[in-house]
């Protein structure tokens, strides 16, 4: 075998006083060149290589993913909807992807019931809104179509509370952990004030409005006794809102009073003495003894391969150079 494309050329260089001292001098560093070219060239290939790899190898897992949810569907199972994290319009437990999530359980074949699992502290009021209002359109249009009940069932994992308990009593029945915190069944709003420092600085505030109130809740400025009512009474609108939603999802199951409704949690024990809840459970135990369909089939909409790829490159790259900047992750320094 010629081991000359892996070698180096150790041929003795003429001593400096030669003639052909330079020119051997010149052909060496040209050799050298040319040398560094190719193991550049060789080393982008494999890393292009490795790239393609790895792409590769996260489609192959998602079509393998996708291929046994599909190979599960054909037979009848309980359909499962993830509601993880904050409720906003920016996150994964999103209103538009829990909705097209129910919407497919609702309309797929061999479908026995809808399990909701909840673990969040809460969100935006107008996408869980979002979310309970199409649970009990759902609910209804499937009853007219199919003369018989989708059974929806609320499963609490840690945290069910505040906008995720605002969907969880749309569902017919809510089941938790003894030691799930449920409830925080209220509105907030909240930021800072800064006007003492700014006096003690001695800075000015120069805001300009149209509008009397167009400044309202502005950080640097006052807070007037008229704006702070004002606010109140929208945040207690909001949680008459609230309140008119979960007695219309549990009725007369619910057994507490008053605090109930101001903005308390409790543990899964204690939420079934309310009547927050109707039983302990997890999904598991709730599509194989309530729904009779042990078989659990993910219909959570996930970001797709190439957004979660993109996030991925870009928290990676992002770690790297905080990692070059003396920084480990985030908003944390080493």
């Amino acid at each position: 075998m010629n081991w000359r494309f892996w070698k180096r050329d150790d041929a003795p260089m003429p001593a400096p006083g030669d003639p052909d001292w330079e020119r051997s001098l010149i052909n060496r560093m040209a050799v050298e060149h040319l040398r560094d070219q190719r193991r550049g060239r060789r080393w982008g290939y494999i890393f292009k290589l490795l790239i393609l790899l790895y792409l590769i190898g996260i489609l192959a897992a998602a079509l393998a993913r996708n291929a046994w949810e599909g190979l599960k569907t054909g037979e009848e199972h309980t359909a499962l909807i993830q509601v993880k994290g904050v409720i906003s319009a920016e996150t994964e437990a999103s209103a538009d992807r829990v909705i097209t999530a129910l919407r497919e359980a609702f309309e797929a074949d061999h479908v026995k019931g809808v399990i909701i699992r909840i673990n969040s502290p809460g969100g935006s009021p107008v996408q869980s809104g979002y979310i309970a209002d199409e649970i009990h359109r759902l609910k209804e249009k499937y009853k007219k179509d199919n003369e018989k009940e989708m059974p929806v069932y609320a499963v609490a994992v840690d945290l069910c509370a505040s906008g995720g308990y605002y969907i969880a009593a749309a569902a017919d029945q809510i089941y938790v952990d003894k030691a799930s915190l449920v409830g925080s069944i209220g509105v907030r709003i909240d930021g800072f004030g800064f006007v003492d420092a700014m006096k003690d600085f001695g800075v000015e505030r120069r805001l300009l409005t149209a509008g009397a109130n167009k400044g309202i809740l502005d950080p640097f400025s006052p807070l007037p006794e008229s704006q702070r009512a004002f606010i109140q009474a929208v945040l207690d609108d909001l949680h008459r809102q609230f309140i008119a939603a979960v007695k219309t999802g549990r009725g007369d199951r619910l057994k507490g009073g008053e605090e109930i409704f101001s903005g308390l949690f409790w543990s899964g024990d204690q939420a079934l003495t309310l009547g927050l809840a109707d039983g302990l459970g997890n999904s598991s135990f709730v599509a194989r003894e309530l729904i009779g369909a042990e078989t659990l089939v993910d219909y959570t909409k996930k970001k797709d391969l190439f957004e979660s790829f993109a996030e991925r490159l870009g928290a990676n790259f992002a770690n790297g150079i905080l990692h070059v900047l003396g920084l480990t992750e985030f908003g944390s320094l080493r």
